[in-house]
């Protein structure tokens, strides 16, 4: 066997410190890249929170926040403050007459809430339910929701009667409230009193009727304007669950798990990310490496013929050339590659004018025994290839 030699190409190696500067560079690349999308993220986050914090937020711009009525307050000379810490709404409210404007507190106690309340002069609740209607007016509750259509007062409070109609949407069991305006039912969707020190308390759902998607609407914005500017000062606080003086009776899991535990998942962490790296990495550029030999179609060929030899399987050598005169066969009569040995051997029969089970033991049935036979049905083969090819073309033939 003859083998015909190639040059072989031998990659030029980088220096060391090359390969260090490139896996430098490309760790900054990779660090500058998620610090520049974390502070991307961020600046996302920070523009969505600032848009639309939460309900009844008065920093929100949002359909559900109270941004507008905070601005019309301003316009008409009242100084908002947003406390979103309870110590900051208590220390607003001893500096002078204020109005505190209340949503929900799940978080705080009767006693914090009480003591909120009782430090401003005029208490607006916005978010009621049913704890703090009952802190607020003996007997009070909720009593389910009003229509959509607008509603008069019906009432004797000045600041309900400039306002005009409004749909209140949650309407609350009147209790001992000195005025309930805006029946609807056995609710009413406005209920006031008084306060300590001649102040005034009121509920109202200010969910449906002062966030920004709904002020505009009816006398929402005038409702508001009157409830919540009779002081030079109105303190809007938010509560958060950081403010909660409530004991919690449920542990964490961090309080039920030993004080080892934090520590040892941090260490997991860093070792797996730590091992992630350690794996992940590549030792140093790939390299392409070419064949170092060619060899000849012809040569595999006899390569193969000598090893049918050497082991005397006559039914494996007469099999590959079976094979190949059957995809000739095949293609000269443009049968296709869906077709079964069978067929192309009815196929040649029929086109040679040959009997089917002579061309069938020529190209399936027959067994050689020895080298005679596979010489004698290799030259059949031969022949075979030979009358069908004269069939199919016969000018050729001639020629």
């Amino acid at each position: 066997m003859t083998l015909t030699a190639t040059p072989t190409q031998v990659p030029a190696t980088p220096p060391p410190a090359a390969k260090r500067s490139r896996g430098a560079i490309t760790w900054i690349v990779i660090v500058v890249a998620l610090v520049v999308a974390a502070g991307f993220g961020v600046v996302l986050s920070g523009i969505g929170q600032w848009a639309e914090r939460g309900m009844l937020d008065p920093e929100s711009a949002g359909p559900t926040g109270t941004r507008a009525i905070v601005e019309i307050l301003r316009d008409h000379g009242v100084d908002v403050t947003v406390a979103r810490d309870r110590a900051t709404a208590a220390r607003e409210l001893t500096e002078g007459p204020a109005t505190l404007v209340l949503p929900d507190a799940p978080a705080l106690s009767d006693e914090a809430i009480e003591e909120l309340a009782d430090a401003a002069s005029d208490v607006v609740l916005v978010d009621p339910r049913s704890r703090t209607l009952r802190l607020a007016f003996v007997g009070a509750g909720p009593a389910g929701a009003a229509g959509a259509d607008p509603i008069e007062p019906r009432c004797d409070l000045p600041d309900a009667q400039r306002a005009g109609p409004v749909a209140p949407g949650a309407v609350f069991l009147a209790g001992d409230a000195a005025e309930a305006c805006y029946p609807s039912g056995e609710g009413f969707g406005l209920l006031s009193g008084p306060h300590a020190d001649g102040g005034r308390i009121s509920a109202v759902d200010a969910r449906a009727l002062f966030t920004n998607e709904h002020l505009a609407a009816d006398g929402n914005a005038a409702l508001a304007a009157n409830l919540m500017g009779r002081h030079p000062h109105l303190v809007w606080y938010m509560p958060s669950p950081a403010d909660s003086d409530l004991a919690d009776a449920n542990p964490s899991l961090g309080e039920l798990t030993p004080p080892w535990v934090s520590p040892v998942i941090v260490l997991l962490i860093i070792a797996g990310v730590a091992a992630a790296i350690w794996r992940g990495r590549r030792f140093g550029p790939l390299v392409t490496e070419r064949l170092p030999v060619t060899v000849r179609a012809s040569e595999t060929t006899e390569g193969r013929a000598r090893l049918y030899a050497q082991s005397r399987d006559a039914v494996h050598a007469l099999d590959q050339l079976r094979i190949g005169a059957l995809e000739r066969l095949s293609h000269l009569l443009g049968l296709g590659r869906a077709a079964s040995a069978p067929e192309i051997c009815d196929a040649a029969a029929a086109r040679a004018g040959v009997d089917r089970a002579i061309v069938r033991g020529i190209l399936i049935d027959q067994i050689p025994a020895d080298d005679a036979e596979l010489v004698a049905l290799a030259q059949r083969i031969r022949q075979l290839e030979h009358a069908v090819r004269a069939a199919v073309r016969p000018e050729r033939n001639k020629q």
